[in-house]
């Protein structure tokens, strides 16, 4: 059998055995909906850990009780914890409810951004190659480096005086 062309090189090696099968359509994962209409998720950064739940709404977002204008002062925060929305394009969609603890304000923000991108992923799974993309799926693993014996902070030394 003489091969002439591209395409029975291709028949030739798939009989072969060399080029697998093109893959069929992968089915999206089931959507993860509890039984009042929510998603969960937990969210982490630095020691900040994030319980969140969505749900189909106008878009209001309360973290810890508090609205988020009230619980993240500065604008920066408050736009950390959209990103995810606004880049799935489900801005005003959603109403996010939080409760998130340890570390400080950014790592919280932090956390509550991760948390929501993983609920979105858990309430629409369609929404994951776009979050995937922009990187809020992605654990930040970014922690404080700790202090080590004979130094000052975690690699500070003590001053060094010669006499």
């Amino acid at each position: 059998m003489s091969t002439t062309s591209l395409e029975d090189l291709k028949d030739v090696a798939a009989e072969a055995g060399v080029i697998a099968a093109a893959p069929e359509e992968t089915a999206l994962p089931e959507p993860k909906i509890d039984s009042l209409g929510r998603a969960y998720a937990t969210g982490k950064r630095k020691t900040a850990v994030a319980r969140v739940w969505i749900k189909p709404g106008s878009g209001k977002i309360s973290v810890n009780g508090k609205d988020q204008t009230e619980y993240f002062g500065r604008a920066v925060l408050r736009m950390i914890i959209k990103q995810p929305l606004v880049a799935a394009e489900r801005n005003d969609q959603f109403d996010v409810i939080c409760t998130v603890s340890g570390s400080g304000p950014s790592g919280q923000a932090g956390a509550v951004r991760h948390g929501i991108a993983k609920a979105l992923t858990y309430y629409e799974p369609g929404l994951r190659t776009v979050l995937k993309k922009g990187g809020f799926l992605t654990r930040d693993s970014r922690t404080v480096e700790r202090k080590k014996y004979g130094r000052k902070k975690a690699r500070r030394s003590f001053q060094f005086s010669k006499r």
